[in-house]
C-alpha cells in the first residue's frame, strides 16, 4: 500500500476536496492548506461557500473547470456513493479523475467497488496529510 500512496502523491498534484470546510478549525481546511503548502492544487468542494482559502469553491465536482486527478472526501461514509456518482460521471465527460481519497474514518466498500471498475484508484480510510507527511517528511502535527 505504501508505494501506491506514495505514485499517487508523487505523481498526481490536482486535488479536488469534496466537503473542505470554511473553518481552519477542521480537518478538512488544516489538510487542504498543508496540500496547498505543499504544491497541490486545490479545488474547494462546498455548496455553501463561494471561496474557501482564496479560492474559488464550486458547488460540486462537475462544476470545476480544470483537470482533477484526485478527489478527496471528507464527507460522511454514507454520501459517498454519491460522490462516486459525480466522480463517475466527470470522468464520462472529462476524463480526468485519476484517484478517489477517502480520508480517515471514510469508508464505502461498494461505492469503492463501481470506482475501481471504471479503472479508479481508490484509498480508503487514510488521511493524506499523514500519510504524505510520514513518506515525504514534515510535521504530522494538526
Amino acid at each position: 500500500m505504501d508505494e501506491k500512496i506514495r505514485e499517487i502523491l508523487s505523481k498526481y498534484r490536482k486535488v479536488a476536496v469534496v466537503g473542505l470546510s470554511k473553518s481552519p478549525e477542521k480537518d478538512s481546511y488544516r489538510v487542504a492548506k498543508y496540500l496547498a503548502d505543499n504544491g497541490y492544487e486545490i479545488f474547494p468542494v462546498n455548496p455553501t461557500a463561494d471561496e474557501i482559502m482564496g479560492r474559488k469553491a464550486y458547488k460540486s465536482l462537475l462544476e470545476i473547470p480544470e483537470d482533477v486527478e484526485i478527489v478527496d472526501v471528507f464527507r460522511p461514509s454514507d454520501e459517498v456513493p454519491r460522490v462516486v456518482e459525480e466522480v463517475l460521471e466527470r470522468l464520462r465527460r472529462r476524463g480526468d479523475v485519476k484517484v478517489l481519497w477517502l480520508q480517515l474514518g471514510i469508508r464505502h466498500d461498494e461505492a469503492a467497488r463501481r470506482a475501481e471498475e471504471a479503472g479508479i484508484v481508490v484509498v480508503q480510510d487514510r488521511c493524506m496529510f499523514r500519510e504524505h507527511s510520514r513518506l515525504f517528511g514534515g510535521s504530522a502535527d494538526r
